[in-house]
């Protein structure tokens, strides 16, 4: 019965013979023990295992994890270097409407000069290594063409080249910044229709203390050019800037007014900017006006430059009856008036009658009366100022406007009196302190190679001139003192003397 019951096994599978490993032939000769044993199968990673047999994997949920955990991974490599950066790097930024700006664009100029000097195997950046130069060659370079304009037309251009927009290089006290110098073309200026600039510094945080001094000495840098100089400003748009280059400080003594008038104003002046104190006590504003009138010709510029030079103040000249300015914006520039500068509004009786539409453009100017006297001494005026008023006609002001507050000191500047006409001949023609009188043909002013004149014989002259300049003021003719400098100017001593009968004319 067991027998009937029992099957035969059924039959193995039949194995393909690719799948059969193949058993290597035994050479002739060779034992079995001396052939080499087959390599075993690699075991599976714990990645290989995940990635085969994760049925969750397999569906997408382990490549989103993934994604997530390398977008984690890549997000605290980003917060990472931020904050590295906040705590080891310092940034400062300057922007276009800064003065600072500027002055570094200037200093930045100066290095690149400086390293253009040195032996060119001792520049770039094995230079820089050695402490040759201090500034990396820079490839974005930007152009600022300075031009002046000689009296006979021509003129003469000096191109500075100064770093562009893009990125520069260099050290200062053995520390080493990052400078980007960046533009805005979407961001204008509307008054002086210049595009929006930044300049961004970058070195390390040990840095920051040599910031100060080199903000200092880009400061100094600017301002050297113009050490006994006067600057001359003029309003653009909203802003004060200054009017092509600094000049050249004009002497007290150059400036020929009537005896005692010029030593009057300015011993009024300095004593005013010595009595700041004083009024701050008292509650009365610090500021003061002045006011020159006189006929054209009689110097009334010529000494508020001398008389700017002299206490070491800047000039501010202000056009009342320019195109498009307005109350608010005659305001605004008073309130901003740089430091140590003298306001110079001239010809303020012509500022008014002006007011006539000239084109298509508009009017001159929209400055209102009571708007020029708020600006002067209203609620909104500025402290610390000094205003100098010129005109040829003071009789057409109103009261209003030189009353005492607004113009504290008026001082008529005339034609020339014979006393006046004595000192300028014999300040052109007269020798200085120590200097004898020139041999004939030695002298280097070419009127006087022809002329030997002594110290009397020039005083002699001036005299005669001063003479002729009062006998002339008897009778009704008057001179103005630019019309005798031009005829000194172009005449010798004795041919000086014969003409300036005919400059004095009768005025209507």
């Amino acid at each position: 019965m067991l027998g009937a019951m029992s099957k035969p096994p059924p039959p193995a599978p039949a194995v393909p013979a690719d799948a059969v490993p193949a058993v290597p032939a035994v050479p002739d000769g060779a034992a079995v023990s001396d052939m080499p044993a087959a390599p075993l199968p690699a075991e599976p990673s714990f990645l290989d295992k995940i990635m085969e047999q994760n049925p969750y994997f397999s569906a997408g949920a382990g490549l989103m994890g993934l994604g997530v955990a390398l977008t984690a991974l890549r997000t605290a490599g980003k917060l990472g270097a931020t904050a590295a950066r906040r705590r080891m790097l310092i940034t400062l930024e300057m922007t276009s409407k800064d003065k600072s700006y500027p002055w570094f664009l200037e200093w930045m100029a100066a290095q690149s000069a400086h390293a253009r000097e040195v032996p060119p195997s001792d520049r770039g950046l094995l230079g820089a290594l050695r402490g040759r130069v201090t500034q990396l060659p820079s490839h974005e370079l930007a152009v600022e063409t300075n031009v002046k304009q000689h009296e006979n037309g021509s003129s003469d251009a000096v191109f500075n080249l100064v770093p562009g927009p893009g990125t520069h290089y260099f050290s200062y006290m053995g520390h080493w910044f990052q400078v980007r110098r960046e533009r805005d073309s979407k961001l204008m200026d509307l008054h002086s229709g210049t595009p929006w600039e930044t300049l961004t510094l970058t070195g390390l945080s040990s840095s920051r203390t040599v910031l100060p001094s080199l903000l200092d000495e880009a400061r100094a840098l600017a301002e050297r050019g113009s050490v006994g100089k006067t600057v001359v400003y003029t309003a653009w748009g909203v802003d004060w800037r200054p009017f092509g280059k600094p000049r050249s400080r004009r002497e007290m003594g150059s400036v020929v007014l009537a005896e005692g008038v010029a030593e009057r104003i300015e011993r009024d002046i300095r004593a005013f900017l010595a009595r700041g104190k004083w009024y701050a006590e008292r509650g009365i504003p610090y500021r003061r006006g002045y006011m020159l009138y006189g006929p054209p010709g009689s110097g009334k510029t010529s000494f508020i430059q001398a008389l700017a030079g002299s206490i070491g103040y800047n000039i501010c000249l202000m056009n009342l009856a320019e195109r498009g300015l307005t109350d608010d914006k005659l305001n605004h520039l008073l309130g901003l008036v740089p430091d140590r500068s003298i306001i110079l509004l001239e010809d303020v009786d012509s500022a008014f009658t002006r007011r006539v539409q000239t084109s298509e453009d508009g009017y001159k100017s929209s400055v209102t009366f009571s708007g020029l006297l708020n600006a002067l001494d209203g609620v909104a005026s500025s402290e610390e100022r000094i205003i100098f008023m010129t005109t040829n006609h003071a009789e057409r002001l109103d009261p209003a406007l030189i009353r005492p507050g607004r113009v504290d000191m008026k001082e008529v500047l005339d034609d020339a009196h014979g006393e006046q006409a004595c000192r300028l001949y014999t300040k052109f023609y007269g020798h200085r302190v120590g200097e004898n009188a020139p041999e004939d043909g030695q002298s280097p002013d070419p009127l006087l190679r022809s002329e030997h004149l002594s110290e009397d014989e020039i005083s002699a002259l001036g005299k005669q001139v001063g003479e002729v300049v009062d006998r002339a003021r008897a009778e009704g003719r008057n001179v103005s003192m630019a019309s005798l400098q031009g005829h000194f100017i172009r005449s010798g001593a004795r041919e000086s003397v014969a003409g300036v009968d005919a400059l004095c004319v009768a005025r209507a």
